[in-house]
């Protein structure tokens, strides 16, 4: 999918007892538009009670000079179970990334279970870049399981990846969030399918 300075939307909705699992045959790749501004895309996930979404689209990739702001939002039913994947990755080989805006936030039961953005490349806040946030990375991901038995039996909070690269934090509430970070597309999603192994 290819964007430029417009606004696309995607819904998915599992209804009561249902098992909906959604991939992606090719990565979306976000190119700079002839227009000026920021293009959009919204991703709306509603899960019912009893009901499970696999949401695990290929990567994004923010080419140079792209300018795309991405926000993903899932409402989940008390009982309702969760796999959502999402990756990133600055800049096609040998080029540098556009600017990538991307808001995740989850609410369970109509209350708030997780709320994050993160803004990367050219015109984000400083320090994007820096040691603590990709240090020099070019792939991100983060990988969120919500899942009713973790409300006793949650993992706990660890370190994923040997060189200290992944995180594993539990959430408040029935969830766990995976972050991670990579040299390149590869790497990131071995990292996420270990993680998501390890929770399944």
């Amino acid at each position: 999918m290819e964007h430029a300075r417009e606004a696309a939307s995607v819904e998915a909705r599992a209804e009561q007892g249902a098992r909906l699992h959604v991939g992606a045959v090719a990565a979306t790749l976000a190119l700079p538009g002839q227009a000026k501004g920021e293009a959009r895309y919204d991703v709306r996930l509603t899960v019912a009670d009893g009901a499970r979404l696999d949401w695990l689209p290929e990567q994004l990739i923010s080419a140079g000079g792209s300018d795309l702001r991405v926000t993903t939002r899932a409402d989940l039913a008390p009982d309702a179970r969760l796999v959502l994947r999402e990756e990133q990755v600055l800049g096609r080989v040998g080029e540098r990334p556009g600017r990538l805006t991307s808001r995740l936030t989850l609410y369970r039961a109509g209350r708030p279970l997780l709320d994050q953005e993160l803004a990367c490349g050219p015109g984000a806040p400083g320090g994007w870049d820096g040691p603590a946030v990709l240090a020099g990375h070019r792939a991100l991901g983060q990988l969120v399981v919500v899942r009713p038995e973790f409300a006793t039996d949650q993992p706990s909070a660890t370190v994923l990846d040997a060189d200290g690269s992944a995180a594993l934090t539990p959430l408040a509430g029935p969830a766990v969030l995976v972050t991670a970070v990579a040299p390149d597309a590869l790497r990131l999603r071995r990292i996420l399918d270990a993680a998501l192994g390890r929770l399944a």
